[in-house]
């Protein structure tokens, strides 16, 4: 058996860095040996849960020959020096979405990792989920028909409940609120059901709590031969809601978190429920086999970033009120 890759954890920012952190101790492919963050206390409070060294330099961290890899949670605007430090010391990256904050960087951040023949995968973990291989199975089987119209909604608690983190809400270090975080993953699903990019991104913001950032918004796009999408995400909704709706020419499925259901018949009653498979491996265990195959994660990173363009074009839209066509 080969030796396991030696990881660290670069920045415990995110609310996800000790999943990140928790996959490379326990993947039998991996192991966590260090923890880097820009906050000492912060950094080597990580470090003693995980019984592994805090490192206070990351230079120092990243020169060291025998490690591997890293994952990347810090905030959002440190990700493009972060991985390109990463990269340039030779470095494996696993990143917490979003790649970067715009367009221009996560391009930068992609065709660097390709030059350094490095692994680069960005953290999209609904990709790979059972539900999403369901729908899938549908929409290419041709069982709806063409896709005219997708929702997805994912929505929680944190600034109603109190559990997410101030850091969230602030707009220099997160790059934005709700959307560029918990609205990832309507961005990428729904850009994956209509097997396009989208043409035009129009965005609607809302600010429940007051923040600067916005905890509320609804997204919507435009896709080639007239598919809608429609992307909606809340950080202060209560209780959490994670939902899917496809509208097709032929049927129509609803996925509600728990149960898939088909329309049957030219007048769509008679739903039946379809089982939901099992989820595929997930993005860290495929970077791990990127790494080991010395390939690129080209489905992973065309998400990534198509993602970013997304998050950015809905920036501008909510701020400026108008519809942004991104072809």
């Amino acid at each position: 058996m080969a030796k396991p890759l030696s990881i660290a954890a670069i920045g415990f920012w995110h609310v996800h860095a000790s999943d990140y952190a928790t996959a490379a101790q326990q993947h039998p492919g991996t192991e966590l040996v260090a923890v880097w963050d820009d906050d000492e206390h912060r950094g080597r409070q990580a470090a003693a849960d995980y019984g592994v060294e805090f490192v206070g330099d990351l230079d120092e961290l990243l020169a060291r020959p025998g490690l591997d890899g890293v994952t990347v949670t810090t905030a959002t605007n440190q990700h493009r020096d972060v991985i390109l430090r990463a990269l340039a010391a030779g470095k494996h990256v696993f990143t917490e979405k979003v790649l970067a904050a715009t367009a221009v960087d996560a391009e930068e951040l992609v065709a660097t990792a390709a030059a350094a023949r490095l692994a680069l995968v960005v953290s999209l973990p609904r990709l790979y989920d059972g539900y999403t291989r369901a729908l899938e199975g549908l929409l290419d089987s041709g069982a709806l028909g063409a896709l005219t119209y997708s929702r997805v909604r994912l929505t929680h608690d944190g600034w109603v409940a109190g559990w997410l983190p101030e850091r969230f809400g602030d707009p220099e270090a997160a790059q934005g609120g709700a959307f560029i975080d918990l609205g990832c993953h309507p961005v990428y699903l729904t850009r994956l059901f209509h097997r396009a990019d989208p043409l035009t991104v129009a965005a609607t913001y809302g600010h429940v709590t007051g923040r600067p950032v916005e905890d509320n918004a609804v997204v919507t796009e435009t896709f080639p031969g007239g598919g809608i999408g429609v992307l909606e995400t809340s950080v202060v909704a209560r209780p959490h809601a994670f939902a899917v709706e496809l509208r097709g020419t032929e049927a129509s499925a609803l996925y509600d978190g728990e149960r898939l259901l088909v329309s049957g018949g030219v007048d769509g009653e008679g739903w039946t429920e379809l089982p939901v498979p099992e989820a595929v491996p997930g993005a860290f265990d495929q970077w791990v086999g990127h790494i080991h195959a010395g390939a690129v994660a080209e489905v992973n990173l065309r998400h990534a970033l198509e993602l970013t363009r997304v998050i950015e074009a809905a920036t501008v839209s909510a701020a400026t009120g108008t519809v942004v066509t991104l072809r």
